[in-house]
């Protein structure tokens, strides 16, 4: 979104150096420019207003407040958010921040990232210097933006920043020490920000298992243990997923607590309470073992939708609208989170516009549409959700 990658003072974080490292990124692209929000905000603020949004929810880039990751801070970083934030309130619109969406300082990482314990401490010290900064105005905190991304797709398939390969246990590590920078700097934001809410955001897609087999069924509570409950369950006040500790003895490693080195009150300090929780949901993913011969497991009994563009976005997501009741059904029904946001929910389609300069969007119409529909049942249902923010304002450089 924001683009102006080193300009005033911001400092180099993980993506920058990951993007800007030939072969890593498709055609080379990168987010020195994107949609130039650093500099046009208050054009994209107007568009927001103009189209009647209630609620923006933003990150703030780590690099751009500590350039170092934690000591010396960049008053230009912090008032280009304050004016945004300004912006926002003055358009009527509550500001919704996110504290880490992935932008690691590359200083950090070269200290030993998140696999690291310290990395933790520094992100307190960031949540500190914020939220002093916004905290009397910002009311509305998440700290982290999917950790199931940052861990798994950092550390062990390699496709996001840093780019590690098959790193099982600067997985894990990364997960605990993500959880512990969360629950550390809830308090810190709270004491900053009287009376504001705290909570997090993971992605949670729906895994329904290809056939009733128990091959399947173990496949699909090894995928969650390490997508979603390595999050979900010590957050609620449980332990780490029993799941994890036997792949890890399968494989010839240690325990989780050993690998994470968990410390006493690590798993309290998790588990302090929050104020929401918010989820980010695309698509479901069927789940089949096929480390069993095929003849071994039972027939697949559920399949994908059939490929067409109705059913499914450009990014080739199957669009199945009923995951989302699931997924909130489950935050509220197994876990009792106090309160649910969609932080996330939206399609990629290519949307040029016509001969008339307008764009019909009809497949992304109806995929919201769907969608708003099933957030309406799940309302009905007494499931606490209490927002829906929609993905994205503009076109941007994801990652």
């Amino acid at each position: 979104m924001e683009g102006a990658w080193n300009d005033d003072g911001k400092g180099e974080s993980i993506w920058d150096r990951f993007s800007h490292t030939p072969g890593k990124v498709l055609n080379g692209d990168t987010g020195d420019h994107a949609a130039e929000h650093y500099d046009r905000y208050q054009e994209d603020v107007d568009l927001m207003k103009k189209i009647g949004l209630q609620a923006y929810r933003f990150s703030i880039s780590w690099p751009r407040i500590l350039p170092q990751g934690r000591g010396a801070i960049n008053q230009k970083g912090i008032d280009f958010y304050s004016r945004l934030v300004d912006s926002l309130l003055n358009a009527g619109i509550t500001p919704f921040a996110t504290l880490y969406h992935w932008d690691l300082p590359q200083v950090l990482y070269e200290e030993g990232g998140w696999p690291v314990r310290n990395t933790a401490e520094a992100f307190v010290e960031y949540a500190d210097v914020i939220s002093r900064a916004l905290g009397d105005r910002v009311k509305n905190w998440m700290t982290h933006n999917e950790p199931a991304v940052v861990a798994t797709m950092g550390y062990l398939i390699g496709e996001h920043a840093p780019g590690i390969k098959g790193d099982l246990v600067a997985t894990l590590k990364t997960a605990h020490h993500l959880l512990l920078s969360h629950g550390w700097s809830i308090p810190v934001i709270r004491q900053n920000s009287p009376g504001c809410e705290v909570g997090i955001v993971l992605n949670l897609g729906h895994h329904p298992t290809a056939s009733r087999s128990i091959a399947d069924r173990e496949a699909m509570l090894e995928q969650e243990a390490i997508w979603s409950r390595i999050y979900l369950e010590p957050l609620a006040g449980r332990r780490y997923p029993a799941e994890l500790d036997e792949g890890l003895k399968v494989r010839g490693l240690p325990s989780v607590k050993e690998i994470m080195q968990i410390q006493p009150g690590d798993l309290e300090s998790i588990a302090t309470p929050i104020d929401f929780i918010g989820v980010n949901y695309y698509t479901r993913r069927i789940v089949r073992n096929h480390e069993v011969p095929e003849e071994e497991n039972l027939p697949q009994t559920l399949f994908p939708a059939p490929k067409n563009e109705e059913n499914y976005t450009e990014m080739d997501w199957e669009v199945y609208p009923e995951g989302l009741l699931r997924v909130l059904g489950r935050l509220h029904f197994e876990y009792q989170f106090p309160k649910i946001y969609v932080t996330e929910n939206g399609a990629s389609y290519s949307d040029a516009p016509d001969i008339n300069g307008r764009v019909r969007d009809e497949r992304r119409t109806r995929y919201l549409r769907q969608h708003f529909r099933v957030a309406h049942q799940a309302i009905q249902l007494g499931i606490p959700l209490a927002g829906y923010f929609v993905w994205s304002l503009l076109d941007n450089f994801e990652w």
